[in-house]
């Protein structure tokens, strides 16, 4: 099912956040009950970023919410916007990160053309659409990357061969609590699992669902998620490892020592991730990796994974809260490779990080009175606390100029989300509930 486009480098006038949040979409007038999975290649370096190919899938079901169409939240690099291709109105949206953006910002990504697989998920159109790929711009504004016009009734074409063939498997309703129109749909994919850790794949998925929803504020919403398992194996235990020197063809490939960080573990294969998945209701991904090797990663609409570590009941909280709620990290590391990604001349698009440039849209209204700004350091706040709220210096791998909301929260080192955090994954969860 393989179409070729060209990206528009033209930059188009178009409709900003705001404009688009106060339309109301009507989901029956433009869209089945079903979904619209579109996989394709993103290719570029620093210099360029061009959508190459692409093919469909038609899903059974549309696990979102029917009312709320429109992304409120200005985060992510990329936006996926669909409009009604006869009237030309936005009937769709969601923001979104990628590994392509953080592979720019490596020394290879400078100069290097990578290819790079990506996956968006849009309900049904009832009628022809035209789905637009965008981009956030240096002076913050989207701009249209590439255009499909896509037509539900002649689809795209066939793809001769794929790498993965689909295994259609019976989720297991690790925790259902209700109608997936109304509930966070989260499914865990088991990473590293061999033929013989069935019974083990099974009692992992049901501590990780446990991770997850025992750190507020998921406690306090533990009625409005469902929690899915994929019970499937792959032919080997266990998870590449690069730099011990093991390699392992397991589920859907993910490997540590990506991008030259030993400890971040993500995979390239999001094709094989989402055949995995198949028709299961799926709002957000999370990938189970059986290893005792410290590790995780997460990216915003795109998915988290945590390894088995003993720290793996607060990695796992700390990588969804990049993946559902689009928090930067708060802590330190200069040395990162992707740690460029934000600049101290610009206001990050992270609501948990700032520069001071335009606080009063971060959480300057949370402050208690009297608060300073900047807010000198408090070492006497435990670790295990937040502490009062305030805008401490250090976060986002820089030591200066970038501004976190407490002394200590999930995004920094593990302690609970702050109230900052609380605050976006609440919103994150209205989202697919409401």
């Amino acid at each position: 099912m393989k179409r070729i486009f060209i990206a528009i480098l033209t930059i188009l006038a178009l409709p900003t956040n705001s404009q688009m949040q106060a339309q109301t979409v009507n989901f029956s007038k433009y869209f089945e009950d079903a979904t619209l999975r579109i996989d394709y290649y993103r290719a570029g370096n620093r210099q360029s970023d061009t959508i190459v190919g692409c093919y469909d899938e038609r899903l059974p079901i549309w696990p979102g919410s029917y009312t709320q169409l429109i992304d409120p939240f200005d985060n992510g690099h990329f936006r996926i916007v669909v409009k009604d291709a006869r009237r030309g109105n936005v009937i769709y949206t969601r923001h979104y990160n990628s590994l392509f953006n953080e592979y720019r910002d490596t020394p290879e990504g400078k100069d290097s053309i990578a290819m790079l697989e990506e996956v968006v998920r849009v309900p049904w159109p009832k009628n022809p659409v035209d789905i637009c790929w965008e981009e956030r711009g240096a002076n913050g504004r989207y701009f249209t990357l590439s255009v499909l016009r896509y037509d539900p009734q002649t689809r795209l074409k066939v793809m001769s061969q794929r790498e993965y063939t689909r295994r259609v498997v019976t989720p297991l309703k690790l925790q259902y609590m209700g109608d997936v129109h109304s509930k966070m749909d989260v499914v865990i994919v088991p990473e590293g699992y061999g033929p013989a850790d069935s019974v083990k794949m099974i009692n992992d998925m049901y501590k990780f669902m446990e991770y997850m929803l025992a750190q507020e504020p998921f406690n306090s919403r533990r009625s409005d998620f469902n929690v899915w398992g994929i019970p499937i194996t792959g032919k080997a235990s266990g998870i590449t490892d690069p730099n011990k020197g093991i390699a392992v063809k397991s589920l859907v490939g993910a490997s540590y020592n990506t991008f030259g960080a030993d400890r971040y573990l993500m995979t390239m294969n999001l094709f094989r991730l989402h055949d995995v998945i198949g028709d299961t209701p799926c709002d957000h991904i999370i990938i189970m990796a059986n290893s005792d090797t410290y590790g995780g990663g997460a990216i915003y609409n795109f998915y988290a994974i945590s390894s088995l570590n003993q720290m793996a009941p607060m990695v796992l909280p700390h990588e969804l809260g990049h993946s559902i709620g689009g928090l930067a990290d708060e802590y330190v590391d200069e040395n990162l490779s992707y740690g460029g990604m934000h600049k101290p001349t610009e206001e990050p698009m992270e609501p948990n990080i700032t520069t001071l440039i335009h606080f009063d849209q971060k959480w300057e209204s949370m402050l208690p009175a009297g608060t300073p700004v900047p807010t000198p350091d408090n070492n006497s706040v435990k670790r295990s606390e937040n502490g009062p709220v305030g805008a401490y210096e250090g976060a986002s791998y820089h030591s200066k100029d970038f501004f976190r909301p407490v002394m200590h929260c999930m995004m920094r080192d593990y302690a609970p989300f702050c109230p900052v955090c609380a605050k976006r994954l609440n919103q994150v969860f209205d989202l697919y509930t409401r």
